[in-house]
């Protein structure tokens, strides 16, 4: 007689599987301590803290309003850019599509337009750079680190060959809203428009179907392909999008200086793309979020503003930039390395 037959009441329901104990689940606020949004925020709260006892001026109201505007630019071509490195791709080229909106819209500016054009301008050669950079890639198939070097390097360099060691600074009164505006009180138009599409960024990646086709492509893209995904077809409109939010930086900007040099933004590359890895955004695509690039914005700001109030050169902040830079992409490597080791040993 076998065991089942003489336990009867023991054996399992027909068609049943095996029993298994359920995880504890962990709760919310535990699944958060533990992220590197978590983590952003520590950071956050520690420079603002540095920066209130470095400079008795960092705690004024209008200060920390003026600060954004040490941020806010980047952090919206940042917001796309996200996008394009969580799709597996990486676009170079903001800095000299910012240069050549700017020029564009000097060039306009010189030929009697007003500001409305101009803005549209801004816009439209933006979205035609980020649309050239996309075909590149998209339809061509060029590896997107080479296709944005050489287009950096173009758009950059139609900006000097049109205004040479010039200046464009006949810009109409209205133009400077954009760049120094305030909707209300101490919250200028520059960050209410970063508040606005980061949420819209947001809702896109983490609420809706197409936010889950851009990590699904950055995971892997040929799979996503045979899953039926446009694959091209949303990289193209990715590097449209992010064209079109160096044109936006390129308004509030030529906004705010009131002139246009070919140098203008020059060295963004670095700030933007530091932006998105601090922010949590896998360099090899297919994760990241949102909040994290919105607070990875924040905490390059108040670093650069308090260097700034402290009259640290701008060269200590690029090379700070850069370490930060470098750091943020070597932690996750190192914690994995330690955590294997931990495994084997």
């Amino acid at each position: 007689m076998t065991l089942e037959a003489a336990s009867p009441a023991r054996a399992a329901p027909e068609g049943a599987g095996p029993r298994t104990i359920p995880d504890r689940l962990v709760p919310p606020w535990r699944r958060f301590a533990a992220s590197w949004e978590a983590m952003l925020l520590g950071v956050a709260a520690t420079v603002f803290l540095i920066d209130a006892l470095a400079s008795p001026y960092f705690l004024d109201l209008w200060n920390l309003s003026d600060a954004t505007f040490n941020f806010t630019e980047k952090a919206i071509i940042a917001l796309a850019m996200a996008f394009v490195v969580m799709a597996g791709e990486i676009d170079l080229s903001v800095g000299g599509t910012v240069a050549l909106a700017s020029t564009a819209m000097g060039a306009a500016a010189a030929a009697g337009a007003g500001t409305p054009v101009l803005v549209l301008v801004g816009l439209g050669v933006g979205a035609a750079c980020g649309l050239f950079n996309g075909l590149l890639v998209a339809r061509l198939g060029l590896p997107s680190i080479m296709a944005t070097v050489g287009t950096m390097s173009l758009y950059r360099g139609l900006s000097y060959v049109a205004l040479g060691d010039g200046v464009y600074k006949d810009y109409p009164a209205g133009l400077a809203w954009f760049g120094q505006g305030y909707v209300w009180q101490m919250l200028s138009f520059e960050f209410a428009s970063f508040l606005v599409l980061a949420v819209a960024a947001g809702v896109v990646l983490h609420r809706t179907t197409f936010g889950r086709a851009v990590r699904a492509i950055g995971n892997n893209a040929f799979a996503a392909r045979f899953s039926g995904l446009r694959v091209e077809r949303i990289k193209l409109l990715l590097f449209v999008a992010t064209g079109l939010a160096a044109g936006l930086a390129a308004v509030m900007l030529t906004g705010r200086l009131g002139s246009t040099r070919p140098s203008i933004a020059l060295g963004w590359e670095l700030d933007v793309v530091t932006v998105v890895v601090l922010g949590g955004i896998d360099i090899q695509g297919g994760s990241g979020t949102v909040p994290g690039v919105v607070i990875a914005a924040i905490v390059l700001g108040l670093v650069t503003y308090g260097l700034g109030l402290l009259n640290v050169p701008g060269i200590i902040m690029s090379i700070v930039v850069g370490l930060m830079l470098i750091g943020t992409i070597a932690l996750p490597i190192l914690v994995r390395r330690a955590l294997a080791r931990r495994r084997t040993a």
